[in-house]
């Protein structure tokens, strides 16, 4: 009986780490698709543009386009949702006066196709990049972006691009530390998306910025601190009574990344320096 029991929860496991690996995309990306003949109405400044991809895969964008802009702001959206609820923002960075970049990844939103690779990740965000920097030409201030899910993308282009600013908004150490923390009994060797932030960091040299709610039980805040270790140039900032999916709700948030921004926009180079804002929440 206890051998028959021993084999029934055996069998149960491995089939559980069976569907976790070849069910890892929709556990971590969530897409939600939107109809092709979908809508944004955002503003007549934005505009709608397609990237297109090997093998007839064709990704949406938004991008802001503002007259005369400090430059760009070229963002990698978090997990879940699409750019319908991601864009909602984009007031922000008109005010901020930066354009603003946004890619749907492969089955979000009107993006086609479905994620299948990290590396594949990795090349769509390179291609969207390659598509938009030649409106931005020196003198231009280039920012990389990326919050959550985003985050790891966003620390591997500016790895390769040197951006004059990176912002990393509840970023992560590694996707494999993170789900160490929330999924102790699953094996690292089956997560097929290691995207190792903490990996890439050193290579970052220009400013950094790293914002995080004190309050985030998804990507604790102690993930932005470790990176913030590694970072030649990082500021880090936490959000007190900010949460994972409400930080961009807080005022101190808002002021921190404009204020990042507009360095950017003056040219100033921030020096290294490792902070926890103790200032009242809201």
């Amino acid at each position: 009986m206890l051998l028959t029991l021993i084999g029934v929860v055996a069998t149960a496991y491995l089939a559980l780490l069976g569907a976790l690996w070849w069910g890892q995309e929709r556990l971590l990306f969530e897409p939600e698709p939107l109809p092709a003949d979908h809508v944004f109405a955002f503003g007549a400044d934005v505009h709608e543009l397609s990237i297109d991809r090997p093998g007839g895969t064709r990704l949406n964008a938004l991008h802001l386009r503002l007259p005369d802009p400090h430059g760009i702001v070229f963002y990698l959206h978090g997990n879940a949702g699409n750019l319908q609820a991601w864009f909602a923002h984009a007031d922000f960075y008109r005010q901020a006066g930066y354009d603003l970049f946004m890619l749907d990844y492969r089955g979000f939103g009107k993006s086609g196709g479905r994620i299948g690779s990290e590396a594949e990740l990795r090349d769509d965000a390179r291609a969207a990049w390659q598509q938009i920097a030649p409106l931005y030409p020196p003198g231009k201030v280039r920012v990389i972006a990326g919050r959550s899910l985003g985050s790891g993308l966003a620390a591997g282009l500016a790895a390769e691009l040197q951006p004059d600013l990176t912002v990393l908004i509840s970023p992560y150490r590694s996707m494999a530390a993170l789900a160490a923390q929330h999924y102790p009994w699953v094996p690292g060797a089956l997560l097929r998306y290691p995207l190792d932030t903490e990996a890439l960091a050193p290579r970052i040299g220009g400013p950094c910025l790293l914002v995080h709610g004190d309050q985030d039980s998804l990507i604790p805040p102690a993930h932005s601190a470790a990176l913030a270790a590694r970072l030649p140039q990082a500021r880090h900032v936490r959000i007190p009574g900010a949460a994972h999916g409400d930080v961009q709700d807080f005022p101190t948030f808002r002021a921190t990344v404009r204020s990042a921004l507009d360095a950017a926009a003056a040219g100033l180079q921030p020096t290294r320096q490792t902070l926890s804002m103790l200032v009242p929440p809201g």
